[in-house]
């Protein structure tokens, strides 16, 4: 048995065999020893990720959600799956029930006025140089004027395009000048966050009242589960 969602017994035959196809995969190497608590935890996590998948089928489905078919599994940021957390992370990344189910409990996130102008102040950065593309006879690199020595610099900032200077034993071509890339806004980022935190919080409320764990399967961050421990 996995568990039960909304009082429905989930089988386990899928759970393993999502086990045995990690074992039999290309990185079965990595993978803990069978049997091992490493290896009952990481039959949790699966666990986990399996039931996440299956409560966002069943709330797609009562909403009616288009989960995308056959669509192939995203790749999330490492700041998203970070917020996120692993188990939903990964359920994310290969279900389109979870990524249709969080478009949807998410559509209404906002973020505050006061917050994103608090968060823009705190994170301002005076304007970037622009960087010169130079060429020595130790290869191509791009630098900005400012973490130049100053003579060659100002040699450098008289030069045109294509032309070499030679300053303090120093010997440069200026290929050209690259703007510095602008930083987005951080409106986006924000709304990001928020739409994360409200899908978290979403799922940690569902998964309170919908689904029922069976002992063996609790999460595997849970302090009452005997492999749960931390070892230096």
């Amino acid at each position: 048995m996995l568990g039960w969602l909304d009082g429905r017994p989930l089988p386990r035959a899928d759970l393993d065999r999502r086990l045995a196809a990690l074992r039999g995969g290309p990185r079965s190497s990595a993978l803990p020893e069978p049997g091992s608590a490493e290896d009952r935890q990481l039959t949790r996590w699966v666990a986990q990720v399996m039931l996440t998948e299956l409560l966002c089928e069943a709330e797609a489905a009562e909403r009616g959600l288009d989960v995308g078919g056959g669509a192939a599994p995203v790749r999330l940021d490492q700041r998203a799956a970070v917020e996120l957390g692993s188990i939903t992370a990964a359920a994310f990344e290969g279900s389109g029930a979870v990524r249709a189910v969080y478009a949807a409990v998410t559509a209404d996130a906002t973020v505050p006025g006061e917050q994103a102008a608090a968060y823009a102040a705190a994170t301002a950065r005076p304007p970037a140089e622009p960087e010169w593309r130079l060429s020595t006879a130790d290869g191509d690199f791009d630098a900005a004027p400012g973490t130049l020595p100053a003579r060659l610099a100002a040699a450098l900032a008289e030069a045109a395009p294509g032309q070499t200077v030679t300053v303090d034993g120093f010997t440069v071509t200026l290929l050209g000048t690259r703007e510095p890339a602008t930083a987005p806004e951080p409106g986006g980022l924000l709304l990001d966050a928020a739409r994360r935190l409200a899908f978290v919080r979403w799922l940690d409320h569902a998964r309170a009242y919908r689904l029922r764990l069976v002992p063996g399967l609790e999460h595997p961050g849970d302090p009452a589960q005997p492999d749960n421990h931390h070892r230096h």
